[in-house]
């Protein structure tokens, strides 16, 4: 073989390990491509999906503290409702205790009321004999309603019925009026004055003025 041949022979052979060699680096890029796409898109999903969670977190924890301000506000706003309620209602039956004071001004309406108040003592006792207690300043009112009184009941009653002003334990200067009806040889003490009768329609009848001033509470399910 020639010197030209074998020079040849070695082109063909350099020329063949050249494509070989770019045809292998090819294929290594290619290969690197793929697994470069391949590590990114798991990458990108895996950072998509730690956002997503954070996301998700941080707006579980966004609404969880909108809802904390909702109630809490909305307790807030309640609370001071209520209060304002519970004022007005206060101021109501405060005045209701100041006017009572004035029904002692008119001695004879005063009297009526007396002697009705006596009267419903004397038929729960139903006793033969019983006291009234009442404000000193009362005495005197009170002396003939306990007389009115007693001539009704006897009447009405069929039965004689003694009953005397307990002088020795009057009722508080400062009360409002009325009288307290008392048996059972002392033990039975029927509260009739004005500050217990106002007390007891505020226990009582506080449901009814509360509806009646504030509409029926929507939120009650159950009523005495």
């Amino acid at each position: 073989m020639s010197d030209d041949q074998v020079a040849g022979e070695l082109k063909k052979m350099t020329a063949f390990i050249r494509q070989e060699a770019l045809e292998k680096a090819k294929e290594i890029q290619i290969k690197a491509d793929e697994e470069f796409a391949i590590e990114k898109s798991k990458l990108v999903r895996q950072e998509t999906s730690s956002i997503d969670l954070q996301y998700e977190k941080k707006f579980k924890q966004a609404s969880m503290s909108q809802q904390i301000t909702r109630s809490t506000l909305a307790n807030k706003t309640r609370l001071k409702v209520l209060s304002a309620r519970q004022e007005l209602l206060d101021d109501l039956f405060e005045k209701a205790s100041q006017k009572l004071q004035g029904y002692a001004a008119d001695k004879d309406r005063y009297r009526e009321i007396c002697k009705n108040l006596i009267l419903e003592g004397l038929y729960a006792l139903n006793e033969d004999k019983a006291q009234v207690r009442a404000r000193k300043v009362d005495y005197d009112v009170v002396k003939k309603a306990i007389d009115d009184a007693k001539k009704e009941y006897e009447e009405n009653a069929k039965k004689d019925v003694a009953v005397d002003l307990d002088e020795n334990n009057p009722q508080p200067e400062g009360s409002s009026g009325g009288v307290s009806i008392v048996g059972g040889n002392g033990k039975i003490d029927i509260n009739n004055t004005f500050d217990e009768r106002l007390k007891l329609l505020e226990s009582d009848a506080l449901p009814m003025v509360r509806t009646t001033m504030f509409g029926k509470n929507e939120n009650r399910r159950f009523y005495d």
